[in-house]
This record gives C-alpha cells, sequence and structure tokens, in this order.
C-alpha cells in the first residue's frame, strides 16, 4: 500500500512537470491552452516546444496565429533575441492580416535593439532596430508605442552619432585631418538632431581654423550661430569669427 502511495505522489509530480504532460488527446485549444500555461508559468523551454509543435500539427487551425506569437514571445524572453526575431518576422509574413501584426512588427524591433552593442562595436542590430521601429511608426502611427518606438530610435541615433564623432577625434588625435574632418562632417549632417552634432561642428570648426583655412571656417562659425545659438560654446565662437574676419580683411 505504502508503494502504490509513493507511485501515486511520483505520477502527479511527473504530470505536474511541463515537459511529461502527455497531450496526445488533447484538442489544439487544450494544447494550446497548456502551452500558455507554461509560458505564464515563465517555463519557456516548455512552451517553445508546445508552441512549436502546435504550429506543426495543427496547420490552417486558428491557434497556430497565437502559437506562433507566444513563441516569439517566450524566445524573446529566453533572450534568444536572433531567433525571436526570426519568428516574429515569420508572423508578418505569412499572417499579414493577424491581431498580433502591431506588436510583432514592435517586437522585432526590440530584438535587433536588444542585439545593439556598445556604441564602440559593429552597429549592424543598431541600424537594423532603427529600420524595424521606424517601418512600425509608419505602419501603426496611432499605436500606443509610437512614443517609445520614437524615443528609442532617438537613443540608437544617439549611439551611431557617438561612433562616428569617436572616429573623428581618433583621426584629429592622429593628425589625419582629412579623415577627421569627413566624419565631423558626417555626425553634423547625418545626425543633426543628436547631441554629438554641435560638438562636431566646434570641432570642426577648431581644426579648420588651426590649419589656417579660416574662409571655411568662417562658414562653419556661421552655421553653428544658426543652429545652436544657445549653445555654451557660442561667445568663444563669435569671438573666433572676429579674430578670423580680421586676419581675412588684413591679408588682402
Amino acid at each position: 500500500m505504502r508503494n502504490l502511495l509513493v507511485l501515486l505522489v511520483l505520477s502527479f509530480s511527473i504530470w505536474g512537470c511541463g515537459s511529461s504532460v502527455d497531450t496526445s488527446n488533447f484538442t489544439a485549444k487544450q494544447r494550446l491552452d497548456y502551452a500558455m500555461k507554461l509560458y505564464h508559468d515563465e517555463n519557456y523551454l516548455d512552451a517553445v516546444q508546445e508552441f512549436q509543435a502546435i504550429i506543426l500539427q495543427y496547420p490552417g487551425n486558428e491557434v497556430v496565429e497565437d502559437a506562433q506569437y507566444y513563441l516569439a514571445e517566450a524566445r524573446f524572453q529566453r533572450h534568444e533575441y536572433i531567433l525571436a526575431a526570426y519568428e516574429f518576422s515569420k508572423l508578418i509574413k505569412m499572417m499579414p492580416a493577424s491581431k498580433f501584426v502591431p506588436d510583432s512588427q514592435f517586437m522585432l524591433a526590440e530584438c535587433y535593439y536588444k542585439l545593439s552593442p556598445d556604441y564602440r562595436l559593429e552597429q549592424k542590430y543598431t541600424r537594423k532596430a532603427i529600420q524595424e521601429f521606424q517601418a512600425f511608426i509608419d505602419f501603426f502611427p496611432t499605436n500606443e508605442k509610437v512614443k517609445e518606438a520614437e524615443q528609442k530610435i532617438s537613443e540608437m541615433n544617439d549611439k551611431l552619432a557617438h561612433k562616428e564623432y569617436n572616429t573623428a577625434q581618433i583621426y584629429d588625435i592622429m593628425e589625419d585631418y582629412n579623415a577627421a574632418l569627413i566624419y565631423y562632417t558626417l555626425v553634423v549632417e547625418d545626425y543633426h538632431d543628436t547631441k554629438y552634432a554641435p560638438m562636431a561642428l566646434y570641432d570642426k570648426i577648431k581644426l579648420l581654423a588651426s590649419r589656417n583655412r579660416n574662409k571655411e571656417a568662417l562658414e562653419e562659425i556661421s552655421k553653428f550661430l544658426e543652429r545652436y545659438p544657445d549653445n555654451t560654446n557660442i561667445n568663444e565662437l563669435k569671438e573666433l569669427k572676429t579674430s578670423l574676419e580680421t586676419k581675412i580683411s588684413s591679408s588682402k
């Protein structure tokens, strides 16, 4: 009798373990409910396996839409961002009328956002995240997550600007002035709405002036005064402008 009780306890313990439940006689809805329970219990690995099984076992059934979305979400929760991006993208392409498409587009961008590395490293995932967040904004402009998408685009543009500005400074230190000017200009023109744009333009002006390229420096100072009238360097650049104008005038 005691052995029988032990076996019953073990049986119930095994039944309570997600990966050991016999789902062979479940309906599609029951299988989805079971997979969702695993998901909400944060048993993401078993949830992934169940969602994958549902997609394979019930093609064309309405439960597949939910299974596909939560498969991607479970991957995301496991920090498997490349796999999650693939699954979100798959839903968007294969189920364009799905109620999950807006959230899938946002989460697709979020996957790449999570993969975006430190500014000093290769930024392909940063650019991909910007692209996908922008697609989300374009396709779903009234969605409540648009503001968050815009904030993250701004954050990642700052990161890209930081990378290019850092490159410009390295070339400046190495006295490769032409390369430095190219990168300062890139930051000013391509990332004009980031905090690095006035920094890059200021450094560009100082570099041009140090190389006696006075007319070019004056042109850039005029641009700076127009764009950033409240910048902390404004008085210094006004004085430099006066000095360069005097130099040019006296050289004629």
